[in-house]
């Protein structure tokens, strides 16, 4: 399956995206390259400083910070795959360089048929034990909505929906911006809120983005470099 995952969640709508955004969201397994992309957080992390020692408990999982700043460089690679159950993939790994200390940020994005509903499903954190279901959309002008739907946590065996009271959802908007920078460059903003809580976590900015072969021979479909591999995979969604 070659076909970006993006495009087959979308269909139709994706030729709808902003040219610059069919080509982001254009890696497919198997086509030698990934993506890097580069640049500053105008904002990110966690703005409630009550928040942050409970979001301090979860650093290990690679996913929350307890952290917050203002013009904060972060980097992002893009590798498309098919992850180990065939499925087609594409995982991010972001690192966030804060003052005195850099935090990891990754997840496998999959497109998954197996249900009545075939869509995306995002695996979250090193373990993958945070999965959402996501639903995207097209802005008249192109720009690329995502909205985290019903979530769950896997613990072992235990399959853990969580209730709308307790769960939270991510707002996604990501588009291009001509007039910043000398030719343009990426833009996202991202809003974590849990209805009892708030705004648990936020991150927008702006970024260059380009793509970079894979060292050595061409690889598989299911190559993905070890700094970007999970310390455990998830298939249940």
């Amino acid at each position: 399956m070659n076909t970006p995952i993006y495009e087959l969640a979308l269909g139709r709508d994706f030729a709808r995206l902003q040219p610059e955004l069919q080509e982001y969201f254009s890696l497919a397994p198997g086509s030698g390259h990934y993506g890097v992309g580069e640049g500053v957080f105008d904002v990110v992390g966690c703005r409630q400083p009550w928040l942050r020692p409970l979001l301090r408990l979860a650093t290990g999982e690679q996913a929350f910070f307890p952290e917050y700043g203002e013009e904060i460089r972060f980097r992002i690679e893009n590798h498309a795959h098919l992850d180990p159950f065939g499925r087609s993939s594409l995982t991010a790994r972001r690192e966030i360089f804060f003052p005195g200390t850099t935090r990891l940020f990754h997840d496998t994005t999959s497109f998954d048929d197996s249900g009545s509903r075939p869509g995306l499903v995002d695996y979250v954190g090193r373990y993958r034990r945070l999965v959402t279901d996501l639903n995207l959309s097209v802005t008249p002008d192109g720009r690329l909505r995502g909205v985290s739907e019903a979530s769950r946590l896997f613990l072992g065996p235990v399959r853990i929906p969580l209730p709308d009271a307790l769960d939270a959802k991510a707002y996604a908007e990501q588009w291009w911006e001509p007039q910043d920078g000398v030719a343009g460059r990426h833009r996202i903003q991202v809003k974590v809120i849990q209805p009892q809580i708030g705004l648990v976590l936020v991150y927008a900015g702006r970024f260059d983005y380009r793509l970079e072969p894979y060292p050595g021979a061409t690889p598989t479909s299911g190559y993905l470099p070890g700094r970007a591999r999970p310390d455990r995979w998830e298939r249940r969604v």
